[in-house]
């Protein structure tokens, strides 16, 4: 016969799915903001132009 009642560790399962979810769409959001800060750090160093250098 089947138990009764709510099953177990379900809520818990739950929670932690959620947890785990939330924290890879913050690794994704982060790594998604890094690749767009380097962009633009490597489009600002293509608009200025190269300082002239000395030989010694």
């Amino acid at each position: 016969m089947p138990k009764k009642g709510k099953a177990k560790n379900t809520v818990n399962k739950a929670k932690h799915t959620k947890l785990l979810n939330r924290k890879k769409a913050k690794l994704k959001s982060e790594q998604e903001m890094r690749k767009l800060r380097l962009k633009e750090i490597i489009k600002q160093s293509h608009k200025t132009p190269d300082l002239p250098r000395e030989n010694d």
